[in-house]
Parts: structure tokens; C-alpha cells; sequence
């Protein structure tokens, strides 16, 4: 789960990182009210989860609550990469003397933790990596030590920070670092880093990315989550603990295991092409279970779609055999009543011919059972078409 920036830095705030002081706005009014209360020079930045704001224009600088009005007032509603402005964060004015870049972040490819840190901040790290490579430390972390006092200024030093801004940079590097780990981050980003007019080093941006299998562990997290931006439909299946991501497709998707759920998608998209590119409309993974409960909640989100024409339940019976699922899938339809919209079934593995059996004798007549995965994927795209 990435963060917006306020958030980001309110993370931060609660580990003892520097940030300017700052509050969030909705409206301009209320970007004049926060302006007011800081007093002097601010700066109004759309708060958006993408890169690239000042180049697009969404953070300015105010020098008085008039002017943060008329500031919000042009970013708010601003559209940024496909992504629209529904707050500002109004904070003081920042003395400037140098940016910095820093971060932490899993490096999965060598399984292990990276740090990374320049003197080249204030711009795209992508650009600094390219073009001047030399400038972007880079120093594996080895996660049963840790970042202390020791490290960090190895990191800054490495990054050739100047001394002005050594013993400020290893301070917060060692908060920074706390911030990763006691919040189960993926990412913790500052860019920029800045010494200050004044010889203090503050995160004058920040940028976080939360890993979500860990979320049990941090029930203070679900306030982070940006409801407005959450697919309704994706809010219902995790409430009901469903594997489910929406798509812009028309034929519903129920699987078990994820691969073959992706497979799932593969044959679904290619079979379609032949019936005006009908596409796979959702992601559902039920795992090793498929009880009636858990198909029926299936169901029960993926026919929520107005958009989906035909689902496909591709089920391979392995600890779960498939005339469990068959049963579950009879009652389900029980459970979820009547629908109109055709099922096509395919089943094997573990007990797929008494499966096919019990389908076949249930006489459903929205249950269409083939025997083949893409034999099953054809006819569920062609009776997406047909109900197009």
C-alpha cells in the first residue's frame, strides 16, 4: 500500500524524522485556515500517488493565506498522471541550502535490504541512476544488524554528503530506518533531503509503500487505506477475505490457486479475440477451499458487475476434490438465488468425473460443464459475446 505524502510524513513525525509542520486541506478555505495558523511563506502540494507534481504544477509556493487560496484553488480537481487532486498539504516554507536523496527498500532481487543515498536530490532518482551513476550510493543492509549510528554516516559518507550536513543526515538515516522496519515497509523514500539556511537536515518530501501481508500486525495501518480510490467491489471480497482484483473485462473468473487463475486469464483473453475481444473481467482466487459459502461470496461479488456476461470456474481438485466443489457450487447458486447469467464449469483432478456427475443431475440450467480448460474458456467468451 503506497502513502500520500502527508501520510508519509506523519510516519515519519511518530519516529522522530524532521518534517516541516503542515496540515492537510480539502478545500481552499481550508488551505487559507492552516496558512493562517503557520504564519509566514507556505506551500500548497497536491497530494497525489505519483511522481512528477511540479513538473504538472501541483506544488506552489503561497506567500500568505490569500495566496494558498488561490494556490488549492488551481490544484485542487488538477489531474496528474491520470490521478486527481482531491487534497493539498499546505506546510511552511522551507529554507533551502542543498538537496539530498535518501531511501531504504527491499532489494528482492539479492534478498536483502538496500540503502540508497545522493547528493543529487531533488529530482528523479531513475535520472540520476542513468546519467550519473557515480553519484548514487548504493549499500546493502544486512537486516540481523541493522542501521545504527555507525551505518548510517558510512551511508552518508558514501553518498558524499558534505560535512555540514553529516551529523543531521546519520540522525535521521537511523530514524528513517526505524520507520522501514517497525512499519513493515517495502519503501521509505525522501526526495528531497535538505540541509537547511540554518545547518538542520529535514525530509522535505516522503514517500511510502507498506507491505501488506503484514497489515495483521499493524491494525492502526487501515487508516492509511484511501477509501475513495478503493474498487467497491474489491472492498467487498476483502471483507470477505476473497483474492479478488477487478478488471475491465466481461467474463467473470473463479479459480483455486493463483497460478491457475492466471492461466485462467491468459486462455480467456486469447479465446476471446475470436468473439470480439471479450476479456476476463475480474482475478478471484478461492484457494484450497470451495465450500458454498466461499463460492456463493464469489458469485455473489463477481455478478455484482454489471459488466460481466459469463463466468468461468476453472477448478483442478487436488486436496479439495472437485465433487466438494460441485456440491458447493449446487448450493451456492441456492444461496445466491436466481441468475441469469451462464456458468461454464470446468472440472479435474481429484474426483473430477463424480463432479461432472453431480452438475450434470442438478439440471441447472444456467451450469454449463465442459470437460476441457480451453473448450471452457471458448464457450464462456462466446456466450459473453452473445450477451453483449
Amino acid at each position: 500500500m503506497d502513502l500520500f505524502e502527508y501520510q508519509a510524513k506523519k510516519l515519519f513525525a511518530d519516529h522522530g524524522v524532521p518534517v516541516p509542520s503542515g496540515k492537510v486541506a480539502t478545500t481552499p478555505d481550508e488551505a487559507r485556515g492552516i496558512a493562517t495558523d503557520l504564519g509566514g511563506r507556505v506551500v500548497v502540494k497536491a497530494q497525489v500517488k505519483t511522481g512528477g507534481r511540479g513538473k504538472a504544477g501541483g506544488v506552489k509556493v503561497a506567500d500568505g493565506p490569500d495566496d494558498a487560496t488561490a494556490r488549492a484553488s488551481a490544484i485542487l480537481g488538477m489531474d496528474i498522471k491520470g490521478h486527481t487532486v482531491h487534497s493539498v498539504l499546505v506546510e511552511q516554507a522551507s529554507d533551502i541550502a542543498e538537496e539530498y536523496y535518501a531511501s531504504f527498500l527491499l532489494d528482492r532481487a539479492n534478498r536483502t535490504f538496500l540503502a540508497m543515498c545522493s547528493r543529487e536530490g531533488g529530482m528523479e532518482i531513475e535520472e540520476v541512476a542513468a546519467t550519473k551513476p557515480e553519484a548514487l550510493a548504493r549499500i546493502p543492509i544486512d537486516p540481523l544488524v541493522g542501521v545504527d549510528a555507525t551505518i548510517a554516516r558510512q551511508i552518508a559518507v558514501a553518498a558524499k554528503l558534505p560535512e555540514a550536513a553529516l551529523d543531521g543526515a546519520t540522525e535521521l538515516l537511523v530514524k528513517l530506518w526505524e520507520v522501514f522496519v517497525r512499519a513493515d515497509a517495502t519503501l521509505v523514500e525522501v526526495n528531497p533531503l535538505i540541509l537547511t539556511g540554518d545547518g538542520r537536515v529535514v525530509a522535505l518530501d516522503g514517500k511510502v509503500s507498506l507491505d501488506e501481508n503484514a497489515s495483521f500486525r499493524h491494525s492502526d495501518h487501515a487508516a492509511f487505506v484511501d477509501v475513495a480510490a478503493v474498487d467497491p467491489l474489491e472492498q467487498r471480497a476483502k471483507e470477505k477475505d476473497l483474492n479478488y482484483v477487478k478488471l475491465s473485462g466481461q467474463v467473470g473468473i473463479i479459480g483455486n490457486g493463483a497460478g491457475l487463475v492466471m492461466s485462467t486469464l491468459d486462455v480467456v483473453t486469447y479465446a476471446g479475440e475470436e468473439f470480439g475481444g471479450q476479456r476476463p473481467a475480474n482475478f478471484l482466487d478461492i484457494g484450497g477451499g470451495a465450500s458454498a459459502e466461499v463460492m456463493a461470496d464469489g458469485l455473489s461479488i463477481i455478478l455484482s458487475d454489471p459488466a460481466v456476461k459469463s463466468v468461468f470456474v476453472n477448478i483442478f481438485g487436488g486436496i479439495t476434490a472437485c465433487d466438494a466443489v460441485a456440491n458447493g457450487i449446487v448450493q451456492a447458486l441456492k444461496i445466491v438465488g436466481d441468475i441469469t447469467t451462464p456458468l461454464v464449469v470446468r472440472l479435474d483432478g481429484n474426483n473430477a468425473e463424480e463432479g461432472r456427475r453431480i452438475l450434470r443431475e442438478a439440471n441447472l440450467d444456467v451450469v454449463k460443464p465442459v470437460d476441457t480448460m480451453d473448450g471452457a474458456a471458448r464457450l464462456a467468451a462466446e456466450l459473453a459475446a452473445a450477451a453483449a
